[in-house]
């Protein structure tokens, strides 16, 4: 198997974080996260927008049965 061919059960993603900091004396943690093979990129600013990013992007290829397996770690609960 080439393991550089792309996979519909594999997904690559970088993710980068950064903590902005604010006039106020304030600060916020905030990320961006890009699929390698679409280029793909999305910006958040909680964990939870870094998740449904994921799934929206694991959904895209991967089979019904697989979405549904309840072990799955990015499947809806």
């Amino acid at each position: 198997m080439d393991m550089d061919a792309p996979s519909p059960r594999s997904h690559l993603f970088t993710v980068r974080l950064w903590l902005e900091e604010f006039a106020d004396g304030g600060s916020e943690w905030r990320g961006k996260v890009q699929h390698v093979l679409s280029g793909e990129t999305r910006y958040f600013r909680n964990w939870h927008a870094l998740r449904v990013f994921l799934q929206e992007m694991s959904r895209r290829s991967a089979p019904v049965a697989a979405a549904q397996n309840p072990e799955n770690p990015l499947a809806s609960h």
